[in-house]
This record gives C-alpha cells, structure tokens and sequence, in this order.
C-alpha cells in the first residue's frame, strides 16, 4: 500500500484469494479513492483550515478504508469512507485542543499561527468574466469560513449532504447518528448559513 499527494493505490492481498476477484477488487477500490480524492480533501480542509493536515486526514482514512472494509460491498465504501474521515477530523480537533490548553499554560498563547489560504477553486468554467469569477471566489471565501464557524456535527451533515449528494440514510450511516439527527442538524446547519452569509446565499 502507497500513499502520496494526489496518488493512492492499494493492494487487496491480506489473505489468499482468486487472482482475477482480487485484482478487480483493488481495480474498484483503487476507482473509489481516486474519485472521493479531492472532494475529501476539500471537507477536510474547511474543517481544519490547514491542507498538510487535511491531506493527512484524507490520506489516513483511505488507509484504514482499504485495511478494515475493502471486502465490504462497494456500496457501503463512501459512508464508511466519511465516517473514518469524521472521526479523523473530530481527532484532530481534541489533539488541538488539548495542545493549545498546553500552550496557554506555559504562557504562548493561542493566537493564529498562519493565515489561512482558502481553499482553492476548482478550474473555471468557460464563459465566466473575471468579475463573476471574483464573485464566485468571494462566495465560496464566506461559504468556507462560515461553514468552519458550524458546530461540527451540523458541518458534517452539511458536506455531506450538499458536497457529496448523500441520501438522509447514508448521511446518518457516516456520521453514525439516526436519520432524525442528521435531518436535524442539516435544517439548523442550513438556517446557520442563510443568516451568516446573507446577499452570499444562494
């Protein structure tokens, strides 16, 4: 198994199996990771605001994908995938938190040690002017920071169900909550968003 920015490959050979069954298995699991690839990272981005550590996020995820759950059906692969992914960020977020409490009290201070570079925008399609590019890269400017300013379980059913077109069942099977919840939590992420970003929303 490999990994490296932009390139993830893995080899389905923890126990002995038919050839032409396990080739097609790390031909479809090697298709999955590729798709999933940049949308993830671009969700963990805007949950950690840091790529290095987003990449990583993404990159740990596709591991223990392919390590635990490459012989489930191809279908669960996605709502799984985000789940490991979830936690991963959930993880990150208490390893902050504990680091920066740390920091305060040996007298450093938490304050923002790198300004954030905003997500970059995907290639612009043909016919927009500069200004309808500037606008749409503005809107997404406050779309990313007010999506950060979500508790994280309403930015998760958000992403998830905006940014990857879940279902309300798959959503709830990544993020390991009842339907309920998830219905919930992307109603209060939606009203969240419409007050923040104002003439933004869309």
């Amino acid at each position: 198994m490999s990994a490296c920015a932009g390139v993830f490959a893995v080899s389905c050979n923890r126990e002995p199996s038919t050839g032409a069954m396990t080739l097609q298995r790390e031909r479809q699991l090697n298709q999955f990771l590729a798709d999933v690839e940049r949308r993830a990272l671009r969700i963990a981005e805007i949950a950690v605001r840091d790529r290095d550590d987003a990449l990583d996020l993404v990159q740990d995820a596709m591991i223990k994908l392919a390590r635990n759950y490459a012989s489930r059906p191809v279908e669960e692969w996605a709502p799984l995938f985000y789940r490991i992914l979830q936690n991963g960020v959930r993880d990150w977020h208490r390893r902050r938190a504990v680091r920066n409490r740390v920091m305060v009290w040996f007298g450093r201070g938490t304050a923002e040690e790198d300004e954030y570079d905003a997500v970059a925008s995907a290639p612009d399609p043909a016919g927009r002017t500069p200004d309808q590019q500037l606008q749409t890269q503005e809107a997404m400017q406050h779309l990313e920071a007010s999506l950060f300013e979500l508790p994280g379980r309403q930015r998760e059913a958000f992403m998830l169900r905006t940014f990857e077109g879940f279902d309300v069942a798959s959503t709830a099977l990544a993020m390991g909550c009842s339907e309920g919840s998830v219905k919930t939590h992307y109603s209060r992420a939606i009203h969240a968003l419409r007050d923040r970003l104002g003439e933004h929303w869309q």
